[in-house]
Parts: structure tokens; sequence; C-alpha cells
């Protein structure tokens, strides 16, 4: 079958589809909160996409976020996504650029390769529902990120901000450990060179906490330019910002030595993070998200989601 054809068919015949997997993930009491769950996590999931969309359905999230590099063999017969994700009755919250699609923003040079490409996948994923694009941006350098390298990433950004506002859908950045974009310094004039109108910030709590931040604070004051969170947890010494030095990226996955926690660990004020949302009205994503178990990916989904429901009152 011709794919211009079959993208086209589909992009007809999945808008109400895709209005009833939305059912799915929203939950009258969440007050305008929606719940997801990404499905990479190391120790079961990062290389069976199926089953990582199954067992967290088992366990009853209903939106999942992957990755860019995990559906490349559904890019040209998304058809064949949508009824896995219809067999599950699950939706995408989105699809993250990742692998080969994680580029440095602060790069003059590849600004409009990273535009286009970025767009090809903001029109793949418009295909099933989502409402937002949430990208990670390049390795970090050696010698850390510049105000020069700032400045470029707000150009580039501004200008794939704008075409996807174009196209319906948000666009956020999530500012994470070992990239160009980690840590308050480069948050702050990231944002302020940006036109909030079309660069929102994706808010993982676990970056945030371990890059020395802390989120009920970042959540404050960014609340109107907050497209999503990622929610994770830290150790309880780590509570309010981490206050050693940034954690180096080599051991972090391994088995026992991890900087990230299922919900409850206790580093991460979620309780007052909602309390701002709540008090400002905000509306968005907050996605369930863990790197690595020390168990299995479908234990921890339960852990975090027990906190969700007993804890923070939410549901799924």
């Amino acid at each position: 079958m011709n794919n211009t054809l079959t993208r086209r068919t589909f992009l007809q015949t999945t808008c109400l589809a895709a209005a009833s997997r939305l059912s799915y993930a929203l939950a009258p009491s969440n007050s305008g909160f929606n719940i997801g769950i990404t499905t990479n996590t190391r120790g079961g999931w990062e290389k069976d996409l199926i089953k990582s969309f199954r067992e967290s359905a088992e366990v009853g999230y209903r939106a999942v976020e992957t990755f860019y590099s995990y559906v490349l063999p559904y890019w040209d017969k998304p058809e064949e996504m949508k009824m896995i994700l219809d067999e599950f009755k699950l939706r995408f919250v989105t699809v993250s650029n990742g692998g080969p699609m994680v580029m440095q923003f602060e790069d003059a040079a590849s600004a409009t390769r990273i535009v286009d490409e970025h767009l090809k996948l903001v029109r793949w994923i418009k295909g099933f529902g989502c409402t937002h694009l949430k990208i990670n941006t390049g390795q970090r350098r050696p010698e850390g990120t510049t105000d020069a390298d700032l400045k470029q990433m707000a150009k580039t950004m501004n200008e794939l901000g704008k075409r996807i506002s174009d196209e319906g859908l948000k666009f956020g950045v999530h500012a994470h450990l070992w990239t160009q974009f980690q840590d308050r310094k480069e948050i702050d004039r990231l944002m302020e060179l940006t036109d909030p109108n079309h660069v929102y910030l994706v808010l993982d709590t676990g970056h945030i906490n371990m890059a020395g931040i802390d989120p009920v604070e970042l959540a404050s004051v960014y609340a109107s330019r907050i497209v999503e969170f990622h929610l994770k947890d830290c150790k309880p010494e780590d509570r309010g910002g981490h206050k050693g030095p940034t954690p180096k990226r080599e051991g972090y996955a391994d088995k026992g030595k991890r900087i990230f926690y299922e919900l409850g660990k206790g580093g991460v004020d979620f309780p007052g993070i909602l309390a701002i949302l709540r008090k400002k009205h905000w509306k968005g994503w907050l996605t369930v998200e863990l790197d690595s178990t020390d168990t299995t990916p479908r234990d921890s989904a339960i852990q975090s989601k027990k906190y969700l429901n007993e804890v923070l009152g939410l549901t799924l």
C-alpha cells in the first residue's frame, strides 16, 4: 500500500479513536491532571515495547509515553501501532525524540535539520491524538553550556516551537542531567530567551532535584510554562534539591546504584508540587517515570501507582 495514502487515511480515521483513548486517560477527580507512565524502564521494558504496554495496562495505567527509537518499526505503518494501543486500551502521552533524534540544539549548522526532523515526529504523533512533543537536548559537552549555546538553542527552539504551534501541538523541552540543558541557570536563561507562547518546559522531578533545584519552587515559578511533569523520586536526604555535586552518569542505572526511585521514597515533595499546581489551576500530564529498577518494571509501576492513589489521591 502507498505510504502517503496510508498516512492520510490513518489521520482521517483516527480522530474519533483518539478521542476515545483520551477518555481512558482522564479522571474527573484528578482536577485536570492526566496520568501516564513512560515505558522504557531498564530491567525488563527497554527491549520489549509490547511487554511494556501490556504490563502498564495490567497495572492500571491508561496512557504511555515512549521514544522515537521504540516506534521506528511502526513509522510507516502507524495503523498497526494504533491497533496495539487499542488492544490494551492505551493512548500515547507523547512520543519523545530519542536515539538518533537527540540532536545538539546549540549547533547552528544543524538547526534546519533539527526543525525538519522534529516536525516529522510531530506529524506522526498528531495522528494519535497527542497534544505536545517532549524533547531532550544533546549530550553535555565537557565545557558545559555557554550563553552563546543557549542563545542558539533558543533561536532553534523558537522556530521549532512556532512551527509545532502551527500544527496544533505544544513543544516542551526536558531539563535533563548530563545534557546541554540541566541546571537552574540554564533553565532561567532559556525560558527568558524563548517565546512563552511556543516553548514550554517538561519538569522532571528527579532530574531537577538531583541538579540541586527544589522542584516545588521551580513548579511555582514556571507553572504557566510547564506542559508536563515526569514523576520520579530520589533519596530522602536529597529532598528539596540534591546537596552534593551533580551525579555522574556512570552507574546511575546499575542495580543497587540508582539515584532515581519509585514514588514514595521521600526525596521529592510531591504533595507540595500538587498543592502548587492546584492553586494555579494547572492542567497537563503527570507522567510516572523510572529509568531503572532493582526489581521489575511492573513491580516498580505498581509501587508508584499505589503512591499516586493512596498518598496523592490521584486515579489513573
